[in-house]
């Protein structure tokens, strides 16, 4: 019991120190003394986050299946506020952090800029036309196979599209779902949380089927070896060639990190004021892989970056995922939109983008199997988490560049793509 408290760690708290803070957490919430505004919800979405995040990262069925921590964070979350656990206190400290102050929003430029960054340069310059062929061909036979399925079952074309196929596309929640929801709310008839309620089960559902889809294509690949690499998309290119140097923590180089996201968001919003058509997210993300492909972002400012992003991935997720169940995830939409013909679009748009990306994939010299997986699934995914949870499932994990190139420039495409269609074909709905 004693190693047990000293060598397990819950998020990046060890186990004794943990269950303490747990527990003052659960008094505090109770008696409804957390700490007002930022503080407290960042410690209560934090400490809950992390030990849902834990619990379903050991959860056999919800580990293999259903994405993790990452999945039980959210709609655990989601149940807490549904079934009106927290005291008003907590709730609008919750609200607070998520809302006003935009955690997500603060965590998400991390994210997309530590990315991006510290991938490997050549594998974008090289992989990148290339790549995205099967990822845009993807994104078109999931539209047009939702598409045609919703029309058929009366569910409707442009909302098979719109909330079926594009979320599940999307690349994940904090940088798919969340942006997509708030480019309709700002563009649609009603409020984003009302429709980020009505992608996250697409999302989600996408991700289950994205995980059980790996552990089916890596036996197909065992059944015929012809269409698989074992892993490798394309040859050539040393990955440990451009990583970032490793050095000991620095506090300035977090502190860096953190200006330079917010240096990047601001660059994108002043070109969105310009194209406005388009969400500042995806120009963000646009910029920051044009600056990593053509090499004029310093090696030394990669290094301080890396960290960064080290510590938003480390620190700040538990809360994010937790965040959006309690604030953005409304399981009274959740269960209005849930139905077999619903599951039967998800599968459809899936189906879609596995057949895409292997006719596509093959076209321009890829493994049909590897194409599927990258291109595909961690496209249909729930981002990184789903990526690993994929990836894991297919035994393929040397994808994982790739399957970041999904997630994060894929991604910005379907943000794009969202922009594009609210204008045209989201009008009333």
């Amino acid at each position: 019991m004693s190693s047990l408290l000293n060598e397990y760690q819950v998020g990046f708290i060890k186990l004794k120190y943990f269950l303490i803070i747990l527990a003052v957490t659960i008094i505090a919430v109770i008696f409804d003394a957390l700490p007002p505004g930022w503080l407290g919800g960042f410690v209560v979405c934090t400490v809950i986050g992390m030990a849902l995040i834990n619990i379903g990262d050991i959860c056999p069925i919800i580990k293999d299946y259903l994405g993790g921590g990452a999945f039980l964070a959210i709609f655990g979350g989601a149940a807490l506020v549904y079934f009106k656990v927290f005291p008003e206190g907590t709730t609008k400290v919750i609200n607070d952090l998520i809302r006003p102050m935009d955690y997500i929003g603060w965590a998400v430029m991390g994210l997309i800029c530590g990315s991006i960054l510290t991938m490997n340069r050549k594998l974008l310059v090289r992989a990148g036309i290339l790549y995205l062929i099967p990822v845009l061909v993807g994104v078109l036979f999931a539209f047009t196979f939702a598409g045609v399925a919703g029309g058929l079952a009366g569910f409707g074309w442009r909302r098979a599209i719109m909330f079926v196929a594009l979320p599940i596309m999307g690349g994940g929640t904090s940088a798919g779902a969340v942006p997509t929801s708030q480019l309709y709310g700002a563009s649609l008839s009603q409020d984003s949380a009302y429709y980020l309620s009505l992608l996250m089960p697409a999302v989600v559902l996408g991700n289950v089927l994205a995980i059980v889809g790996g552990g089916l294509l890596n036996r197909l690949g065992k059944a015929f070896p012809k269409l698989t690499g074992e892993g490798v998309l394309i040859s050539g290119v040393d990955l440990n060639e451009d990583k970032a140097e490793t050095v000991p923590l620095r506090h300035g180089y977090l502190g860096m990190g953190f200006l330079l996201s917010g240096i990047f968001a601001a660059l994108g919003i002043l070109i969105s004021k310009f194209v406005p058509a388009i969400h500042y997210y995806a120009w963000t993300i646009i910029l920051v892989a044009i600056v990593k492909i053509i090499g004029i972002f310093p090696k030394e400012l990669e290094t301080q970056m890396a960290q960064w992003y080290e510590f938003i991935l480390k620190v700040t997720l538990p809360a994010v995922m937790f965040g959006i169940g309690c604030v953005y995830t409304d399981l009274a939409v959740v269960k209005e939109s849930f139905s077999l013909i619903y599951f039967f679009l998800v599968l459809v748009t899936v189906i879609g983008a596995l057949i895409g990306t292997a006719l596509s994939g093959k076209l321009v010299g890829f493994y049909p199997i590897e194409s599927m997986l990258s291109a595909g699934l961690c496209m249909a995914n729930m981002g990184g988490t789903g990526d690993v949870a994929t990836l894991g499932a297919a035994n393929r994990m040397q994808l994982m560049p790739f399957a970041q190139i999904s997630s994060r420039i894929g991604g910005a495409i379907i943000i794009i793509i969202a922009s594009i269609l609210t204008a045209t074909i989201g009008r009333g709905l």
